[in-house]
């Protein structure tokens, strides 16, 4: 939808524009399809004719409402601008009332859809973030059928030992979602901090483990303060979507970050190209790291999000959506549910005003450079081979550590003062 109303904005009234929109939906339609597969969200209730009839009536009537209720009024002006607003809402709305009627898979794509506050507008992800938290309960004898059917009982006490793969039986914990930055506020947790972690979190399953949480919507993610400690923790829920990484795909992955990072356009094409980006690795690279070309090309750990590129991010998005389309259907499926991870993960530092910082590059920089050197020594059959890479391995760590030094100097009072000095002892020469 977010892409419909790009077209309206400069094609108003035009037989061009409605072409383009009901182009632009169906377009929509099929990433939705490749975003579900990737998933294995697969119940054979999500293609049944009421649900597939539902998805179908709601796409028409969104795509109607943009259509006319913008067609003649002046582009640019105040009830333009505040019509525009009121089709976002109204079409924010049927979506989340066509996830909650069909659920299931739905559900998903919607909360997914309810985190992705630096790409669409505002009144979409308002609107679906409810279902992060308050998304429709099973019945009671929803849950006590698949209990029945796979423990054999009628309401089992919570053990470990009786979780199935369709059942799986957790402790209750407290916290405030991750992306609640007043919850943080409130409780003295620091923002900085937790979105820090939650990066070193990630690239340690992502990069070094291959063992991925891959559903990190903000209702999954919880924070807590305890008391005693005063440490903040960060936990996981709903361990039901998982990823398992092959070595060989791990080890590209991280190869590419490592080239994204040092802005090695060559080898950003080599590893974009391996992992099934083809010709479209400039827009693979965008993605991944929710950047424009010009950051990706000068180092994405140069500087954060401006707000010019943050609004040349979402415009983009929506031009290129057939391109976008045909990428999610030409890369793996253990990268379909990376790209979903990374959108939410960004979605958050956004919310967390912590979006794209220095830190989370060089957190990211560390796992890749362990990966890579133990996936090295474990090919290698000579000791001094092994020695020389694990050299090369301390002294890139040790590299990043004084680079994340000189950062903090930078922009520390301290570092501020010593560089005024060296400043006056320069000119006093």
């Amino acid at each position: 939808m977010k892409a419909i109303s790009a077209v309206l904005l400069h094609e108003q009234g035009s037989p061009v524009m409605a072409r383009r929109a009901l182009k632009l939906a169906s377009l929509a339609a099929a990433a939705s399809g490749i975003y579900l597969y990737g998933n294995k969200f697969m119940d054979p209730n999500d293609f049944g004719v009421v649900r597939v009839g539902r998805a179908i009536a709601t796409t028409a009537v969104i795509t109607y409402d943009y259509l006319t209720s913008l067609r003649n009024v002046p582009y640019g002006s105040e009830e333009y601008d505040f019509l525009k607003s009121q089709v976002h809402l109204r079409s924010a709305e049927r979506l989340r009332e066509l996830c909650c009627a069909n659920r299931g898979t739905f559900i998903k794509v919607g909360q997914h859809l309810g985190a992705l506050d630096y790409l669409l507008p505002e009144e979409y992800t308002r609107t679906l973030k409810v279902l992060h938290s308050q998304a429709p309960q099973s019945t009671r004898q929803e849950i006590e059928q698949v209990i029945r059917e796979d423990l054999g009982k009628e309401v089992p006490r919570i053990y470990w030992e009786l979780s199935t793969r369709r059942v799986l039986l957790m402790e209750f914990m407290e916290g405030g979602q991750v992306n609640d930055k007043a919850y943080m506020e409130k409780n003295g947790i620091d923002v900085n901090e937790i979105s820090r972690n939650l990066g070193k979190l990630y690239s340690e399953m992502i990069f070094v483990n291959g063992f991925v949480h891959c559903d990190p919507h903000p209702g999954n993610v919880l924070v807590k303060k305890c008391p005693d400690s005063g440490k903040a923790y960060i936990i996981l829920l709903d361990h039901g979507l998982y990823q398992v990484l092959s070595e060989s795909f791990r080890m590209d992955y991280c190869r590419l970050w490592q080239a994204l990072i040092k802005a090695d356009m060559k080898r950003v094409q080599k590893y974009s190209r391996r992992l099934g980006a083809g010709d479209l690795y400039p827009l693979f690279a965008c993605m991944l790291t929710a950047r424009s070309w010009e950051s990706v090309n000068r180092g994405i750990d140069q500087s954060p999000v401006s707000a010019s590129e943050d609004v040349e991010i979402r415009s983009n998005a929506a031009a290129y959506l057939p391109q976008i389309t045909q990428l999610l259907n030409s890369v793996p499926r253990q990268m379909l549910l990376l790209l979903k991870t990374n959108d939410l993960l960004r979605g958050i530092e956004s919310a967390l005003h912590t979006r794209a910082s220095a830190s989370s590059f060089l957190n990211m920089s560390r796992c890749c450079i362990r990966a890579v050197s133990t996936y090295q020594r474990s090919k290698s059959h000579s000791i001094f081979r092994r020695i020389h890479i694990s050299l090369t391995e301390a002294l890139s760590l040790w590299q990043i550590n004084l680079y994340e030094l000189f950062l903090w100097l930078k922009g520390s009072g301290l570092g501020n003062w010593v560089i005024a000095f060296l400043s006056r002892m320069h000119h006093s020469t």
